[in-house]
């Protein structure tokens, strides 16, 4: 199939996967400013967005705690106490769970050694379950994993802190600098997102012109019948005063809740908000169609090509939806200077190969309906 050239310009035009969790070895040599990742259950969709948040973190502890976090990936260890208390397994970032010394995770560029972050494993579990909680200060923070990203070294210990277990650094081998060359970077997960997590991302671009922008998202389901969206304090959650989403309507006096307008509608507000707050940087959407009705989703890509373009933005989605496939294929058909791939991953044992699919290719799969997913 032909390729259209690759954009320079994409923070990612392409993008090789080694040793992390359940990929071995995956290379895919064009992505777009969008990218739709396509395949069977198991093949690995989800680990690729896990792959390039770490890429775009730069390997931070807290991303690399949230991706175990977030995939109930833990091992109990015991404190002074005697309890049994979980902390993260670090082993489950690993290709096969079990790393060796000579272990390695790398994601980045294909061909650009300087793009990459790679991850290796420093010591045995059981080594640092014995410094953990030892009173020695000076084995306290012993590195379990070493990252390294853009020539920067970092040593990263386990550590528990309060009730909650987390990944901690504790020393660099290059001085204490922070990461300035990590890029933003939003994950939505395949349910729909809650309100206080949308009114943190709506926090960070009201009354900038990325606000209207994403309420232009909603739209496709209200027509022109929104004029604001505000996230007010949830008398009803008191104590914890919990926020809720509220949309002034034209027809109505007093705001009404965003979920009021069903699902989809918060759905697609909170991917343009995300998108909003993802400029020079990359949004992640797991089960990019769930909650978004089939008869919208021309509209829901519309405006997600346009705004990651406005936002020199890069948006991976996975999907199972064919729905999805063709909405995708037909807004790329209708949206000037759209720039978007469908990448469908295959896995046989151990092996995985991406097939890629140009906007041009995506057309002809839509017109003939030929199988991707």
């Amino acid at each position: 199939m032909d390729k259209t050239p690759i954009h320079e310009n994409l923070l990612l035009p392409d993008l090789a996967i080694k040793g992390f969790r359940g990929i071995s070895d995956l290379s895919i040599s064009r992505l777009g400013r969008v990218t739709l990742i396509a395949g069977l259950n198991g093949t690995g969709k989800t680990t690729i967005l896990d792959a390039v948040q770490v890429f775009a973190a730069r390997g931070n502890h807290a991303v690399l705690a949230s991706i175990l976090n977030r995939r109930s990936e833990s091992v109990a260890v015991i404190n002074d106490d005697g309890d049994e208390i979980p902390a993260p397994d670090v082993d489950a970032l690993f290709y096969g769970r079990n790393p060796s010394a000579d272990s390695r995770i790398s994601i980045g560029r294909i061909n650009y050694g300087l793009t990459r972050v790679v991850i290796s494993p420093s010591h045995e579990a059981s080594a640092w379950q014995e410094t953990l909680f030892s009173e020695d200060s000076s084995k306290v923070g012993e590195p379990l994993v070493i990252v390294k990203a853009d020539d920067k070294r970092h040593e990263i210990s386990m550590s528990l802190l309060a009730r909650q277990a987390r990944l901690v650094r504790r020393r660099f081998a290059h001085g204490e600098s922070e990461r300035s060359s990590e890029l933003r970077c939003e994950f939505l997960g395949p349910s729909i997102a809650d309100d206080e997590r949308i009114a943190q991302l709506l926090d960070r671009i009201a009354l900038t012109p990325a606000e209207p922008q994403a309420m232009d998202a909603l739209r496709p389901m209200c027509g022109d019948e929104v004029e604001g969206v505000r996230a007010v304090i949830n008398d009803n959650r008191r104590p914890y005063k919990a926020r809720k989403l509220v949309v002034k309507m034209k027809e109505y006096d007093s705001p009404v809740p965003l979920r009021s307008l069903g699902d989809g509608a918060v759905r697609m507000f909170a991917i343009a908000a995300a998108i909003a707050n993802c400029k020079d940087g990359f949004l992640l959407i797991d089960e990019v169609e769930n909650g978004i009705h089939y008869s919208v989703q021309p509209d829901f890509w519309r405006m997600a090509l346009q705004a990651a373009n406005e936002n020199n933005a890069q948006i991976f989605a996975t999907t199972h939806s064919w729905d999805c496939v063709e909405s995708f294929a037909q807004a790329l058909g209708e949206t000037e200077d759209a720039d978007g791939a469908l990448v469908r991953i295959e896995k046989r044992g151990d092996a995985m190969r991406a097939v890629e699919y140009s906007a041009q290719d995506l057309q002809i799969v839509a017109e003939q309906g030929i199988e991707v997913r």
